[in-house]
């Protein structure tokens, strides 16, 4: 069953499979009617976008009251290097500040991690936020420089321990927990916002090490994220737009039920991934016909709208009821 598009606020319209972004810290009257369209489900949010959580909060409420039900507001908020509303909010510990302390007090490093994230979701909640994209379920098997302290632990049964206590601090917040970046991107040294990193490694080896944490807590994440890594000795596509990694292993084989996202497509890892030289309307169909519920488009709103003007979609209630089972629980 098709929502019919409406024109006045809170209009009834299914949530779409595209996330965007918004420039500033109010709404122009373009992004107003970009958020309008059928194809977007959810915003999401950077430092460019908060001054203060009250201004957050307005800027939430806005965009939520355009439609019904409301879009989705996401944000990376993992903490350290990576943490977008700063002020006014708890500085929070990179995740392997808590892999530092498992080394040297197995019992107490969990309880930190529960903590921080009980501390990092309630906030978010607090100012209209529906959920952070975390936990980073990566397990580094080399220097990475786009990972590094993002890791929780480089033993992956260590970090299986840390990453369940930090999703259950979230999921006792009300939010749901994002797992990223499928199937991991520990193994690489490069950063896939400038390149396209290749992992050489085979499925075994990928599956005794990056997979644990995703076998371990299936049941426990509501999303995942994929990678823009290319694993040539197990397929010829990123993750991101292959059938093989999230049909044939998420699905399948780990047997995740949940939300499937896309890392952000407009990053060098998913424009140097692309059959020649793709538009972005072709990146995210492949995507999506990999197995992608939602693409993310960042930072070039041109893009964002050639995209919407585009894609091949008919809204309907069953991906939009699927996505809405991200929204924070009372």
């Amino acid at each position: 069953m098709t929502i019919q598009k409406q024109e006045n606020s809170g209009a009834l319209l299914a949530l779409g499979p595209v996330m965007v972004d918004v420039h500033g810290l109010e709404l122009t009257a373009h992004e107003r009617q970009r958020l309008m369209h059928p194809s977007v489900g959810a915003v999401i949010l950077f430092a460019r976008n908060y001054q203060s959580r009250a201004q957050v909060s307005s800027l939430i409420a806005d965009i939520k009251a355009l439609r019904t039900p409301a879009l989705l507001i996401a944000v990376d908020q993992e903490g350290g290097r990576v943490q977008r509303f700063q002020d006014e909010f708890t500085r929070l510990p990179a995740a392997q500040s808590f892999g530092d302390h498992w080394n040297a007090d197995r019992q107490a490093a969990p309880v930190l991690a529960y903590q921080s994230a009980l501390t990092m979701a309630s906030e978010l909640l607090a100012v209209g936020v529906d959920f952070s994209f975390a936990p980073v379920f990566d397990v580094t098997s080399k220097g990475s420089e786009v990972i590094g302290d993002r890791c929780f632990h480089s033993n992956p049964n260590a970090a299986t321990e840390l990453l369940g206590a930090y999703i259950d601090g979230m999921h006792a917040a009300g939010m749901v927990a994002i797992a990223k970046h499928f199937p991991g991107h520990g193994g690489v040294s490069g950063d896939s916002h400038h390149c396209l990193p290749k992992d050489n490694r085979c499925l075994d080896d990928i599956r005794s090490h990056d997979l644990i944490p995703y076998r371990e807590l299936v049941d426990e994440i509501q999303g995942v994220m994929t990678a823009h890594v290319l694993f040539d000795q197990c397929d010829v596509d990123i993750p991101t737009y292959s059938s093989y990694w999230l049909q044939g292993v998420l699905r399948e084989e780990v047997g995740f039920e949940g939300v499937v996202f896309s890392d952000d497509l407009t990053m060098q890892g998913a424009i140097d991934a692309s059959e020649g030289p793709g538009s972005i309307v072709e990146s995210a169909q492949r995507a999506i016909y990999a197995g992608c519920d939602m693409v993310l488009v960042c930072n070039k709103p041109e893009l964002a709208d050639e995209l919407l003007e585009g894609l091949v979609f008919e809204p309907n209630e069953v991906l939009s009821a699927k996505l809405s089972r991200l929204v924070a629980s009372p």
